[in-house]
């Protein structure tokens, strides 16, 4: 292969060791998987919350006052290390968000009760990446089951795993 020479139609054209002429076009960063960008290899860091640089952090208001709590009270208690620190930086990274009624559609800070065809009933609420562990059926608005339920209708099927049978009807909203 011998040098390239960038060619009239927007790509290069190689001469082959046997003379033959190989062209080649530009390929868009968008179809490569690498990413060249991650934190970790720039300037930038991820939040307390794990979220990617610029990503706003949600908070319902609710997750917020339960955090500052839990703040006060290890300030409160003597605590020391990297746990306040952490939930320091966490409240201060929030963007607090009320949920907006809007009647019959599913959004941020929702409790979203689903039935399955077995008649089975779970209610889980979409909430922010740090309030997800404040209390059981809190689901990051993030994650595969959160992303599924916003948005979603009252009395529209979703799909909550890969299998067909993972079918739930949402039954109610608040």
């Amino acid at each position: 292969m011998r040098f390239p020479k960038r060619s009239n139609a927007g790509g290069f054209d190689l001469l082959g060791d046997d003379g033959n002429h190989i062209h080649t076009t530009p390929m868009s960063r968008a179809f490569i998987k690498e990413d060249i960008e991650i934190p970790e290899r720039s300037n930038r860091r991820r939040s307390a919350s794990g979220l990617p640089p610029g990503a706003l952090n949600y908070m319902t208001a609710d997750g917020a006052r339960r955090l500052r709590l839990r703040l006060d009270d290890f300030i409160n208690g003597g605590k020391e290390g990297p746990e306040i620190s952490r939930l320091a930086q966490t409240l201060e990274s929030a963007t607090i968000v009320e949920p907006e009624a809007e009647p019959g559609t599913i959004v941020f800070g929702a409790a979203v009760t689903l039935q399955n065809a077995a008649g089975e009933m779970e209610t889980l609420r979409i909430v922010g990446v740090d309030e997800v562990d404040l209390e059981p059926g809190n689901v990051s608005w993030v994650s595969a089951i959160g992303r599924v339920l916003l948005g979603a209708k009252l009395g529209q099927r979703v799909n909550l795993a890969e299998e067909k049978e993972s079918l739930w009807t949402v039954v109610k909203a608040a």
